[in-house]
């Protein structure tokens, strides 16, 4: 039987975090599922989970979602940073205050709640951060800038923290997806079209924001469920990976573009605003 943790998860309210959070509630351990939206985690108290109304660019709802676990178990056992969102544009088009809010919520967001964990971590001598980073760390698609910048520096900030916390028991683990069937594939396109209107990235835009819904529509990218099946397994292992590599297109795509020329890349990436999806 696995130990129960205390564990607080956010962007929960659907997909990736709203799977997982069932999941591991389901487990046996006291899950606290965070987001803005909580009307949409109801469903979450059938099994068992604790709803928190957190926004993570907000330091108060931060501040007073950590005192609520705190107060309620005395620990925090696991942070899983989960809340993200992308806006895909080209850097010429997207303004600079949606630049700066993706990079608020995606990877500032991010570090804060984990600065308001990690003292309580070091105080129990163990805990464990689980960041969901993204195949988008790894590589960089077209018009998809600002969101790549996001989630490469999650991968910095991951490796500077797993080598800055270990002394004190606290393991750091990165969760890579690759393509996964959520709502995220129609917001990013829909946000992809809106930034292309009218500028001279306009026809490239509008034919990948296409091609985007059409591969969401498909069966061809993985279910949550198998990112909430990794983030289980880094959550319940003795011994967690630092990367859990998952997901349609995940490993082909790292390989990918680590073994093709650059020059290539960039021309295969630029060739995704000039394909036509019919139907």
């Amino acid at each position: 039987m696995k130990k129960q943790k205390t564990i607080l998860i956010t962007g929960a309210s659907s997909g990736i975090g709203y799977d997982a959070a069932a999941m591991l509630a389901q487990q046996g351990h006291r899950v606290y599922a965070a987001a803005r939206r909580t009307e949409l985690m109801e469903p979450l108290k059938a099994f068992g989970v604790n709803v928190l109304r957190m926004d993570v660019t907000d330091e108060a709802s931060m501040q007073q979602g950590i005192e609520t676990i705190v107060q309620a178990d005395g620990r925090i056992d696991v942070l899983i940073n989960n809340a993200g969102y992308g806006f895909f544009g080209a850097i010429e088009n997207v303004p600079m205050e949606e630049a700066r809010r993706q990079l608020e919520v995606n990877v500032f967001g991010l570090a804060r709640l984990t600065q308001l964990v990690l003292p309580y971590m070091r105080k129990q001598g163990k805990g464990r951060i689980v960041n969901t980073s993204s195949i988008a760390g790894k590589m960089v698609l077209y018009l998809g800038g600002w969101y790549h910048v996001s989630k490469y520096a999650v991968e910095a900030f991951s490796d500077a923290l797993r080598i800055e916390t270990k002394p004190f028991g606290i393991d750091v683990v990165m969760i890579e997806p690759g393509g996964i069937k959520t709502e995220w594939g129609f917001i990013t396109a829909r946000h992809l079209r809106e930034s292309s209107l009218g500028t001279p990235y306009e026809k490239g835009g509008t034919q990948f924001a296409d091609s985007m819904e059409w591969i969401y529509k498909t069966n061809l990218l993985s279910k949550p469920s198998v990112v909430a099946k990794a983030i289980s397994r880094a959550v319940n292992s003795h011994h967690p990976r630092a990367r859990y590599c998952i997901g349609r297109f995940s490993k082909v795509g790292r390989l990918s573009h680590a073994l093709i020329p650059t020059r290539l890349w960039d021309a295969i990436m630029r060739m995704m605003g000039r394909v036509k999806i019919n139907g």
